[in-house]
């Protein structure tokens, strides 16, 4: 057979590609190393505060295997049961309480997106099924006898209240960007990270009110619409406008909520960091006399039962605030309002 018959038969037949389970010993490693690579990539790309919860519940797993003798990098479906079981037996976060519920959960993922992620582990799907199943069996137990762990669902903070802080904020500069906070809080449903990472730019003026752009967000970044309040006094567009001004804050790439020097109050380059994003709206609770504790996460779920409220469909709200479109947290909140407007003796009585 002629070269140029070789050539043809090779294009008309070619070579059946090598199976996987031909790979010779070298093409298994450097896929292997091509997969850690990939890997870690991704993982590195998450936000800091996941990562820096992700090592905080491998922290945990390993304090759990040296007290119990465990390897460390035995994660299975026995052993995060155990897991559990320790954990249900530790101290929270006040003293005199032990691990909420909550908690625990997130440790188990935390532990097997980590062994998988960060150690290479290959683990079957659903290997936390069983310890989470002995979690809700543990937590029928407690409510039983009468138990409460945690701190709760955070409060909702609402427009009545919103109004009252509004009033009660001080006619300086620290009042001025709490305010503004609070009230773009609410109206883009944030979480405390996303509104610690904004910078200037990422609040757009548009002749509807502010594009509010959410791009670091470990869930579902997003841009918001926030239009222009009927009420100015609680407008965040307006509230916004006003810290913008009154901070000099000229620069797009610069921090949108920044710190206050402690003794002179003037604006200092370094952001609130999302821990200070939630004790500003304790405060401004605090301040304006309302005896519900809010939290960082109050004017998030403020926005989801304010809306509801005014009849405003899940899916509309849940873009709002960069929740799943059918997410189980938006429905328990909006549950609470819709049991009063969508009740079975309704009518009936």
């Amino acid at each position: 057979m002629s070269d140029s018959q070789k050539t043809v038969e090779a294009v008309v037949h070619p070579a059946a590609p090598v199976r996987p389970e031909a790979y010779d010993a070298a093409t298994r490693a450097a896929l292997e190393h091509i997969d850690g690579q990939a890997v870690r990539t991704v993982a590195d790309g998450r936000p800091e505060r996941t990562r820096n919860g992700y090592a905080q519940d491998w922290t945990s797993w390993s304090k759990f295997c040296t007290a119990n003798g465990v390897p460390v990098l035995a994660v299975t479906p026995g052993t995060l049961v155990m897991f559990v079981e320790w954990l249900w037996t530790q101290p929270g976060w006040k003293k005199g309480t032990f691990t909420a519920p909550s908690t625990i959960d997130r440790r188990i993922s935390g532990t097997v997106v980590s062994a998988r992620a960060e150690h290479g582990l290959k683990l079957e799907d659903g290997i936390a099924r069983l310890a989470r199943n002995r979690l809700k069996q543990l937590v029928k137990e407690m409510e039983a006898n009468g138990e409460t762990r945690g701190r709760g669902q955070a409060p909702p903070l609402l427009v009545d209240h919103l109004v009252v802080i509004s009033a009660a904020c001080p006619d300086n500069l620290r009042g001025i960007r709490d305010r503004a906070l609070v009230l773009m809080h609410f109206a883009v449903a944030g979480r405390e990270h996303e509104l610690a990472a904004n910078r200037v730019r990422d609040y757009a003026d548009t002749p509807g009110g502010i594009q509010a752009d959410m791009r670091v967000s470990k869930i579902r970044p997003r841009v918001v619409p926030v239009p222009y309040g009927s009420r100015p006094s609680i407008c965040p567009v307006r509230a916004w406008q006003a810290w913008k001004d009154a901070a000099g804050l000229d620069d797009p790439d610069g921090y949108a909520w920044r710190r206050l020097h402690n003794r002179w109050h003037t604006v200092m380059q370094g952001g609130l960091q999302p821990e200070s994003i939630g004790d500003i709206v304790t405060r401004a609770g605090e301040r304006a006399g309302i005896e519900i504790r809010f939290t960082g996460h109050s004017p998030r779920r403020g926005l989801a039962t304010s809306s509801r409220l005014k009849g405003h469909d899940q899916i509309v709200i849940a873009k709002q605030g960069g929740w799943a479109p059918h997410s189980k947290v938006l429905a328990g909140y909006l549950e609470v309002v819709d049991q009063w407007e969508d009740n079975a003796p309704l009518g009936v009585l």
